[in-house]
């Protein structure tokens, strides 16, 4: 018997700038150590901006990751589906 589930995955974008990034950009990797977290993407653009994405499977993790992601100044993000 086949059985057919809906499994979504979700894409967490965070993004800061480089004043953030030099502030809590080591306490924020920390953080995301203590979530099941895959860093699909990032880039540093040219003015220091960071853009990092992380591939989630659990959606309350995804919003508890994010409200975490958001403590740190001058950090923002946002999620969706994959």
């Amino acid at each position: 018997m086949f059985i057919k589930t809906n499994f979504i995955m979700w894409r967490v974008n965070v993004r800061c700038d480089q004043d953030a990034w030099k502030q809590s950009g080591g306490d924020f990797k920390t953080m995301t150590e203590n979530y099941q977290v895959e860093l699909i993407g990032s880039q540093k653009m040219p003015d220091g901006k960071r853009i990092m994405a992380y591939k989630m499977d659990d959606i309350s993790d995804v919003e508890t990751f994010i409200e975490d992601c958001v403590k740190f100044p001058g950090f923002t993000a946002d999620f969706e589906s994959l």
